[in-house]
C-alpha cells in the first residue's frame, strides 16, 4: 500500500473522491450556462452573445446609414474577436434580431432571405447581408463615453463592454427565452411606448417622493396603468387577464392568446372563417397542417376546407359545410388547435450577477438604476473632456493676448521643445498648453478667430458650470433619463398590436354545438326523447302522424316541451332531489 502512494505522489497522481468532483464540476458547469450563455442581464435584456453581435457590427462600422454587410463577414468578425463558440450561434443570433414576427421592434436591419413565420430557416449566411437597425444604436450610443464596464474578450487583446448603455428597457420591450440548468427565462414582448410611460410614472414618483416623505411608492397595479399587458409582434388578442396580473406581480403567469378570426358569408350565403393574426411563436404551416389532419381524422367536423392565402400579410381561409354552425367550428379550433395557445412567463433575469425573478417593478427598477449610472458616469467623462478643452483655450487666449512675446520665443528656440519650454517658463503654462500654443496655425490670429476662440471658451465654461450642477443633483439626472426616454418614444413607438379582452371563460359544453331548437317529447310508460324542431315538422308519406312522434306497442305521448341544445332541464325524483 505504501509503495503504491509512493507511485501516486512520484508520478504527480491526486486521489479525488468520484462523487465530490462530479458536484463541484457539474456546479461550476452550470454557472458558466447560467451567467454566460442563457439568461439575460436585466439591465439591457441581452444575453452575451446578442451584446457581442451588436457590438461587433458597431466595431465594424455596419450602422444603418451604410450599406449592409455580408452576415457571414459579420459573423467572422464576432468569432474571431468576441464570442468564441460556433458559427451557427452567432448567425442564428444575428437571424432572430432580424426577424419582425419574432422581435418586437428588429435591432438587425436584414436583406436576403431570413426565414418566414411558416418556419422556414434563413439563407446560408454567405447569401444574406445586414446592418444595424436604427434602434440598435440606441442601445449603443454613448458606449464611447465611459459609460459602462469594459472587459478583456477570450484572449485579452481586445476590450468588449460588461453591459450595453441601453436608452431603452430592451428585456421588457423584446422579451427574451432561455433554458440554463435547473432554471429558464421566458420574458414576453411589450409595446415600446407603453413601457416608457411606466418608466416615466416610476421616476415621477421617485422625484416626487424627493420632495414630499408622504407620497407612496409606485406599485405593480400602478404601472399596469401604463403597461396593460405583453404586446406581441404577431398581434392575436390576449384572452383572460388573470395571467397577465399574476405575471406582473410575482414574475410567473400564463397568458392565453387566441388568434384574430372574424366569420364572413360569401355571396351564396356560406359562412367562412378568415384568420388574419396568429398567438406568438405558432408557425403557420403546422398550423394548416394540424387543422387539415383533425379535419381527416374526423376530430373537427363541418369544415369543408382550409386554403392559405398569405401573402405579406397572414390570411387562412377556413370554409365551413353548409350545415355547420361557423362560430361551433371556431370555438373547436381553438379548443383542439394552436389557434389558442398559452404564453408561460417566467422573468428570470441575471441582477448583479445573480439569477433572481422579478416582477413588473422591478424590472423597470433595476433598467432606471443601471439608466442613473450610465447619465453619470457619462457627465463625468463629459465633465472632464471640457475641463481638458478649457484648459487648453486658456492657454491659447494667454498666447494670443501676447502674441508677439509668443512669436519672438519660438524664433528665439533652437527646436519646438525647447520652444514648449521657454513659453512653460514665462506664462506658466503646462505641457499641453504650451504644445498647443506651438501647434497653432498662423490662420488662428485673425480678428475673427481670436474672437472666436474667447466665445468658445465661453461656452464651455457655461457646459462646466452645467455639468457640475448636473452632478450634483440627482433630480436633475432623472430629469435627462425622463427626457431621453421620451425622444426615444417620439421616434420608435407605434400603437399596440396585441388586442386584451379582460372577461374570458374557459369553454363549455354547450360552445360545442350549436343552439338549435328542439322539441322534447315524454311518453305515458316515461320515455323521454330529444328531437330537432325542423324533423318534428316533418310528415311521413301519406301524413300519419309525425316521424318524431312514433312510440311503442300501447305507448303513447303524454308531454310535449319546446327548449334549445343550450337549454338546461331540471328532474326531480319522488324522494325530492333534483337533477
Amino acid at each position: 500500500m505504501e509503495e503504491n502512494n509512493d507511485l501516486i505522489q512520484n508520478d504527480h497522481i491526486i486521489p479525488v473522491k468520484i462523487d465530490e468532483e462530479m458536484k463541484s464540476s457539474y456546479i461550476d458547469y452550470s454557472m458558466s450556462v447560467i451567467v454566460s450563455r442563457a439568461l439575460p442581464d436585466v439591465r439591457d435584456g441581452f444575453k452575451p452573445v446578442h451584446r457581442r453581435v451588436l457590438f461587433g457590427m458597431n466595431e465594424l462600422g455596419n450602422t444603418s446609414d451604410k450599406p449592409t454587410k455580408k452576415s457571414a463577414r459579420i459573423v467572422g468578425e464576432v468569432m474571431g474577436k468576441y464570442h468564441p463558440h460556433g458559427d451557427s450561434s452567432i448567425y442564428g443570433t444575428l437571424v432572430r434580431m432580424a426577424q419582425p414576427w419574432a422581435m418586437r421592434y428588429c435591432l438587425v436591419d436584414g436583406q436576403g432571405n431570413f426565414g418566414s413565420v411558416d418556419g422556414d430557416g434563413a439563407a446560408a449566411m454567405r447569401y444574406t447581408e445586414a446592418r444595424l437597425s436604427k434602434l440598435a444604436e440606441e442601445m449603443l450610443r454613448d458606449l464611447d463615453k465611459d459609460t459602462v464596464d469594459m472587459q478583456n474578450n477570450f484572449d485579452d487583446s481586445l476590450k468588449e463592454p460588461v453591459v450595453l448603455p441601453c436608452r431603452f428597457p430592451n428585456l421588457l420591450v423584446n422579451g427574451a427565452s432561455g433554458i440554463a440548468v435547473g432554471m429558464a427565462t421566458n420574458m414576453p414582448t411589450h409595446n415600446l411606448s407603453e413601457v416608457i410611460d411606466g418608466c416615466c410614472a416610476y421616476i415621477n414618483n421617485i422625484k416626487a417622493r424627493m420632495h414630499d416623505e408622504f407620497v407612496p411608492e409606485i406599485t405593480v397595479e400602478d404601472l399596469m396603468e401604463y403597461i396593460k399587458a405583453p404586446d406581441f409582434p404577431t398581434g392575436g388578442t390576449i384572452y383572460g387577464y388573470q395571467g397577465v396580473r399574476d405575471a406582473y406581480e410575482t414574475g410567473r403567469g400564463r397568458i392565453v392568446i387566441r388568434s384574430h378570426a372574424e366569420i364572413e358569408t360569401d355571396d351564396n350565403g356560406r359562412e367562412r372563417i378568415i384568420i388574419t393574426e396568429l398567438p406568438y411563436g405558432v408557425v403557420k404551416s403546422d398550423l394548416v397542417k394540424n387543422i387539415a389532419e383533425l379535419v381527416s381524422d374526423k376530430k373537427i367536423e363541418g369544415i369543408a376546407d382550409i386554403n392559405d392565402h398569405s401573402k405579406r400579410d397572414i390570411r387562412i381561409v377556413v370554409e365551413v359545410k353548409r350545415d355547420a354552425n361557423a362560430q361551433v367550428v371556431l370555438n373547436k379550433l381553438y379548443k383542439f388547435t394552436a389557434l389558442q395557445s398559452s404564453f408561460a412567463v417566467n422573468n428570470i433575469a441575471l441582477v448583479k450577477g445573480r439569477p433572481m425573478l422579478l416582477n413588473l417593478k422591478q424590472l423597470i427598477g433595476n433598467f432606471i438604476e443601471h439608466r442613473m449610472d450610465v447619465v453619470t458616469r457619462r457627465t463625468r467623462y463629459e465633465l472632464r473632456k471640457a475641463e481638458e478643452k478649457a484648459h487648453i483655450l486658456e492657454g491659447l487666449i494667454i498666447a494670443v493676448d501676447n502674441i508677439d512675446e509668443v512669436v519672438r520665443i519660438i524664433r528665439a528656440s533652437r527646436t519646438p521643445a525647447d520652444a514648449q519650454t521657454n513659453l512653460e517658463k514665462r506664462f506658466e503654462l503646462d505641457n499641453l498648453q504650451s504644445k498647443a500654443i506651438v501647434d497653432m496655425r498662423l490662420s488662428a490670429l485673425t480678428g475673427l478667430r481670436i474672437d472666436e476662440l474667447k466665445a468658445e471658451y465661453a461656452e464651455i465654461e457655461k457646459l462646466i458650470e452645467h455639468l457640475n450642477e448636473l452632478l450634483a443633483s440627482e433630480e436633475m439626472r432623472y430629469d435627462v433619463i425622463n427626457t431621453e426616454l421620451i425622444e426615444i418614444k417620439e421616434k420608435y413607438g407605434d400603437e399596440r398590436r396585441t388586442q386584451i379582452v379582460k372577461m374570458a371563460t374557459e369553454f363549455n359544453p354547450e360552445d360545442m354545438y350549436a343552439d338549435d331548437d328542439m322539441v322534447i317529447t315524454i311518453s305515458h310508460l316515461g320515455y323521454i326523447k330529444r328531437t330537432p324542431l325542423a324533423d318534428f315538422r316533418q310528415q311521413s308519406r301519406g301524413g300519419i302522424g309525425s316521424k318524431a312522434g312514433s312510440a311503442r306497442d300501447q305507448d303513447f305521448i303524454e308531454y310535449v316541451y319546446q327548449a334549445s341544445m343550450h337549454s338546461t332541464m331540471m328532474f326531480f325524483t319522488e324522494m325530492g332531489r333534483l337533477y
